[in-house]
């Protein structure tokens, strides 16, 4: 059965680590707004074309076609067995949109205090070459500013900071966080409690669809 998933919860919940490791269980893409946004400028679709006028100019991406971008990336063959969305739907309003052209099979919750979610971000370090995310707590790399894995420098985003981490929590939870309510009402919502490791989670995420 194809599993059509949304993943939810604050920034720093772990939601897109997990979705590395759950897309090959569920044989389906994980799909990020981010990613999309890049993989349609890439392309040159109109969409696409769209979108890199709006983010050169500094602007942010408009519901209107943020969803275009994600009904076409669902209409594209890998998704036709399921998908992880993860950064999509951000408002009440995206789930409404999403719900008419697509069935979501359930939207999971990842559930993480604060005080978790500074930690994580808080330590987090990116690798400007490959992109890899490490943590200088709990995955560090052999070196401290150089990555393991390609040679690149190592960096703390800007939005990794503590006082951007506090402001990424109270727009979540004005913005995204009525969602969860949302699915709730729609009988569609698990909550995973996200504050223990990846593997803990994955395999709460496991027992959901007995995986």
């Amino acid at each position: 059965m194809a599993l059509n998933l949304i993943f939810l919860g604050p920034p720093g919940a772990g939601k897109g680590t997990l979705a590395v490791r759950a897309k090959e269980l569920i044989n389906a893409p994980h799909i990020s707004t981010g990613n999309i946004f890049r993989e349609a400028i890439a392309a040159k679709t109109d969409l696409g074309l769209k979108v890199k006028a709006i983010i050169d100019s500094g602007g942010l991406v408009d519901d209107e076609t943020t969803i275009a971008l994600i009904k076409e990336r669902l209409a594209q063959k890998d998704a036709s067995n399921g998908y992880i969305l993860d950064g999509f739907p951000r408002t009440t309003a995206q789930a409404e949109a999403l719900s008419g052209f697509s069935s979501v099979t359930k939207a999971i919750n990842f559930d993480a205090t604060d005080d978790v979610v500074l930690k994580r971000l808080g330590g987090r370090r990116v690798c400007r070459k490959c992109g890899f995310n490490w943590h200088k707590t709990f995955n560090p790399p052999k070196n401290e500013n150089i990555c393991d894995k390609c040679g690149g420098d190592i960096y703390t985003r800007d939005d990794d900071k503590a006082e951007a981490v506090q402001k990424r929590l109270a727009v979540y939870r004005e913005q995204t966080a009525p969602l969860i309510d949302w699915y709730k009402k729609a009988g569609l919502l698990c909550e995973i409690n996200a504050n223990s490791g990846v593997e803990e989670t994955l395999i709460a995420f496991k027992n959901i669809f007995n995986l």
